[in-house]
């Protein structure tokens, strides 16, 4: 039965896939091509009923014989007498990228449908590709370039790109998309979360240039277990044979030529003895360079191993601890997505100040620069996917949907040594469904990537003074991981939790991903009054002293590191829609449970030394 449920999801996903028309596998390193900026300021249209998507009789426009008739038209009157109902020339602007609900105030809340343009100048060149890539747009996105549709894409963390070749003109373009944040029951994520649902162009816009046939896609890395033996292999966008490809890492005086096979696919393993390894205390990158007749493709790329062995995780071979905290793509101290690299260093600075080694990127794929950063700054990644809480289990379009941005996000960040874990999920409810959903998604992740840890925050329940995981899923995956909000949501006051234990089922090692529990900055008072700063510092004494009894605990992830926007946490005075669990405020300011993870990580560095 569970083999023909699966056969279902990959048709589902192969339909999905094909209803993305016009695009190709995600581009690697798109940074790395030559690429125009569409970034900066562009006109939009607040649509909350789709006037410029549907017709009266609320059947699409871009779907009747003439293809017009909407929004994406971008017209603009020649005529006294013509009606048009819209103007992008005279709408108002918003920054690209960037949400559209911390840019104006009436967006604050707002959950709908918005029409976003832009035009821009280009030079086609005959001979050559054009694609249009965005690295992400929350949450379903209808593009459409001087009038034509390109295609649709759902999912608001992942990149996707379009053929722009035939339509893209010589002189003044305008790109047009439709963008969708409303929350969806059979969605990725669904419609119960605990984050803002910021909509918008929220990442980079580039147009980009590619000779006929290009590099779409490569992988460096070693093996698995193995120190000193490469895996190399790279793909052309289209099956050409023969094509010349030369890799080659100055600094090692490493040079290895190829040519494409039939299906325009090279591969290959070999031995090369002398590479530093990256690791967080010496996060090496070398410059590595993939050269065609056409094209010549930069990259920075560290190398290192990562497995587990039987309680022990080993980077490198040597056990270590991973001194974590969790964190979301969110500037607290500016409202809104994290917008640029100063916005990025300025998050991953502050888990350094905390003396962390592991960053928990929750709950979906984080921009690709921040795991670069992460590469050059020498911070672990727990990377994830959006599979949170309550997801519709036996929808197989839903599970295709998984497994496309769980694969996007694998083929995005497969080079980057900071990488060691593809978590499929956060907190899901056990059911054989769910046990059938995220098996699969285990199995997907594996297949296409076995040099990383699989890894799901998995379910916990108490029974008396015991903490007992069972969770069946915990059989597919490499680590113990759950969340426990022990002094917060259960087990009475922070100093009541010291007498917990736990009953895990497997032998492997623990990563706690998440515990906590919320404080107003500022506001001082007995360690047994809520929202006090006292009380999340007793809180986390009391948390580190009750973990510590877990013999095979090699890690955690408390929630988290700065207070984050949210929907749910309504309270007027304490959260003010904010989640306060932060370590660091909205302002900036460390509370005093920041003071008591950075002591328990000292010791632990020391530890593990």
């Amino acid at each position: 039965m569970l083999k023909t449920t699966y056969s279902v999801f990959l048709i589902c996903f192969s339909l999905l896939s094909s209803f993305s028309y016009g695009q190709v596998t995600a581009i690697q390193n798109i940074k790395g091509r030559k690429i125009q900026s569409l970034n900066g300021k562009w006109n939009y249209i607040i649509d909350p009923y789709e006037n410029g998507y549907y017709d009266y009789r609320h059947d699409p426009f871009d779907q009747s014989k003439s293809g017009s008739g909407g929004f994406y038209d971008d017209k603009v009157q020649k005529d006294k007498s013509e009606l048009i109902e819209y103007d992008f020339d005279h709408s108002p602007q918003m920054n690209v990228p960037g949400d559209w609900n911390s840019q104006s105030e009436k967006l604050e809340l707002y959950e709908g449908n918005i029409w976003l343009r832009r035009k821009f100048e280009a030079k086609p060149e005959k001979g050559k590709k054009y694609f249009v890539y965005f690295g992400a747009v929350n949450y379903e996105a209808h593009v459409y370039l001087n009038g034509k549709k390109l295609g649709v894409h759902k999912g608001g963390f992942t990149p996707f790109q379009f053929d722009v070749t035939n339509t893209l003109k010589t002189g003044e373009n305008s790109i047009v998309l439709k963008v969708d944040n409303i929350r969806r029951q059979d969605e990725i994520p669904t419609v119960n979360t605990d984050w803002w649902n910021y909509g918008g162009i929220t990442r980079d816009v580039f147009l980009a240039e590619f000779p006929e046939h290009f590099i779409s896609d490569y992988k460096l890395q070693l093996v698995k277990g193995n120190n000193n033996l490469l895996n190399f292999s790279a793909k052309l966008a289209d099956a050409t044979a023969g094509q010349e490809i030369t890799l080659s890492i100055p600094e090692l005086k490493l040079e290895r030529k190829y040519k494409t096979d039939s299906e325009g696919k090279i591969a290959d393993e070999f031995i090369w003895n002398n590479l530093s390894l990256w690791s967080p205390e010496t996060p090496k990158l070398y410059e590595v360079n993939i050269k065609s007749d056409k094209e010549n493709i930069n990259d920075k790329i560290g190398f290192r191993t990562i497995q587990v062995n039987g309680d022990s995780i080993l980077l490198n071979g040597k056990s270590v601890f991973l001194r974590g905290i969790s964190l979301h793509d969110e500037n607290p101290l500016l409202a809104g997505r994290l917008r640029s690299e100063g916005d990025m260093r300025m998050m991953l600075q502050w888990a350094k100040d905390l003396n962390c080694n592991y960053v928990r990127l929750a709950h979906y794929p984080h921009n690709e620069e921040m795991i670069r950063l992460a590469d050059e700054m020498g911070l672990l990644v727990w990377a994830e996917v959006p599979v949170y809480w309550t997801i519709s289990w036996t929808n197989p379009a839903t599970y295709a949907n998984a497994k496309k941005q769980l694969t996007d996000l694998i083929v995005r960040d497969k080079n980057r040594a900071s990488v060691i874990v593809w978590s499929i999920g956060n907190e899901t409810p056990l059911s054989d469904a769910r046990l059938s959903f995220m098996s699969n998604l285990a199995e997907a992740a594996r297949a296409l990537d076995d040099t990383r840890l699989i890894a799901a925050a998995l379910e916990v329940h108490r029974e008396g003074n015991n903490m007992v995981l069972n969770d069946p899923l915990g059989e597919k995956i490499d680590l113990v991981s759950f969340n426990e909000y022990a002094g917060w949501y259960s087990g009475g006051n922070p100093s009541e939790i010291v007498k917990y234990n736990f009953d895990i089922k497997y032998k492997k090692p623990v990563v706690i991903s998440e515990f906590g529990g919320g404080a107003l900055a500022g506001f001082h008072a007995d360690e047994n009054t809520r929202w006090s700063e006292e009380y999340q510092e007793a809180l986390y004494k009391n948390q580190i002293t009750m973990l510590s009894k877990i013999g095979a605990l090699r890690g955690m992830t408390p929630w988290i590191l700065t207070d984050f926007r949210s929907p749910r946490r309504q309270h007027p005075i304490y959260q003010n829609f904010w989640n306060r669990k932060g370590l660091i405020s909205e302002t900036g300011q460390k509370k005093k449970a920041f003071f008591v993870l950075k002591d328990f990580y000292d010791q632990m560095q020391v530890k593990y030394k």
